[in-house]
């Protein structure tokens, strides 16, 4: 079996910020997997708030010689093994002449609503952002700044209709959460995700929760859960988290068993990145896999987003 891995760039409409800073672009890597007269590929997102570069998960990927099998005990859970993994599924499903969802023995994917997520702004423009956008079944407000109710009153005024959700991207204190809690409800938001850093989230366990908290840089694979009982009441899984399909599938199970509610989540790539999560996405409480709405250019053959939301993907791009 072949594997090689590139850096692909894919520009952004326009640019996108978070409490964290700003982009213009996503850079992606793009692994193949080719052997048995077949080829299969993946897409992961170095994500540096995880300590992940371009560079050093290319040196994971480039490092591996194991096979399939191997990827758990070889990679940690994290973008090089989430390229990986697709890419074996990709590979597995084309070699098999069947879909991956085949090979699992699941239902066909349906259609699933996904949120669309407002660039942290001035209230102005994200009151701007919330009109041009009040279509959309679902908003999702980047916040975590000291101006954060200023621009939720914003987007409500823009959107009044439309259901939100917010992060907070770590950046919030238990008091600032629990003052701006009855102001969430106020406005309609439906889920605060990731209001407190992760290590430093015991507070939820103490305080009221009056809306859903949902743990995203708190909860990577299966390993994150005992951590977040009692704290938590969705867990946001991504490929990119999870280190692939395979654990992301393993997750979803058991945090369901354990009472917790799943919102299905992305990093900013390609449709190739969140072709894969349409499979996980199936059924759950929210679908937040907007990555290619947010771009100015995509994959050849991507995604397909209506008024049904976003749709499984063709054979030509993945699975």
């Amino acid at each position: 079996m072949q594997i090689s891995v590139a850096c692909d760039v894919f520009q952004l409409a326009q640019v996108f910020t978070i409490s964290r800073g700003s982009r213009t672009q996503a850079e992606v890597l793009t692994v193949s997997v080719q052997g048995d007269g077949a080829r299969g590929r993946g897409e992961c997102v170095p994500y540096g708030r995880y300590g992940e570069t371009i560079d050093s998960v290319t040196a994971q990927i480039e490092g591996f010689s194991g096979a399939w099998p191997d990827l758990p005990d070889a990679l940690p859970a994290g973008a090089a093994r989430n390229a990986l993994d697709c890419a074996f599924w990709d590979h597995a499903a084309k070699r098999a002449g069947k879909r991956v969802w085949d090979l699992l023995g699941l239902p066909t994917p349906e259609p699933e609503m996904t949120a669309y997520t407002l660039s942290l702004d001035t209230p102005e423009k994200m009151a701007q952002q919330a009109a041009q956008n009040a279509y959309r079944p679902l908003l999702k407000i980047k916040l975590g700044t000291a101006d954060d109710m200023a621009r939720l009153e914003a987007v409500r005024r823009g959107a009044p209709d439309v259901p939100i959700i917010v992060d907070a991207n770590e950046g919030w204190t238990a008091d600032i959460y629990a003052d701006l809690a009855p102001h969430l409800i106020r406005l309609g938001v439906q889920m605060v995700e990731q209001p407190l850093p992760a290590g430093q989230d015991d507070m939820l366990a103490e305080i009221a929760r009056p809306l859903p908290v949902c743990a995203d840089e708190s909860c990577h694979d299966r390993a994150s859960l005992p951590g977040l009982r009692g704290k938590y009441d969705m867990v946001n899984i991504k490929l990119d988290k999870t280190g692939g399909l395979t654990e992301a599938l393993a997750l979803k199970r058991q945090a369901l068993a354990e009472g917790h509610s799943v919102m299905v989540g992305c990093m900013v790539g390609s449709s190739l990145a969140m072709a894969p999560a349409t499979i996980l996405a199936q059924g759950v409480a929210f679908t937040d896999l907007d990555g290619p709405l947010l771009l100015a250019e995509d994959r050849d053959e991507p995604l397909q987003f209506d008024e049904h939301g976003v749709h499984p993907p063709a054979t030509a791009l993945w699975g």
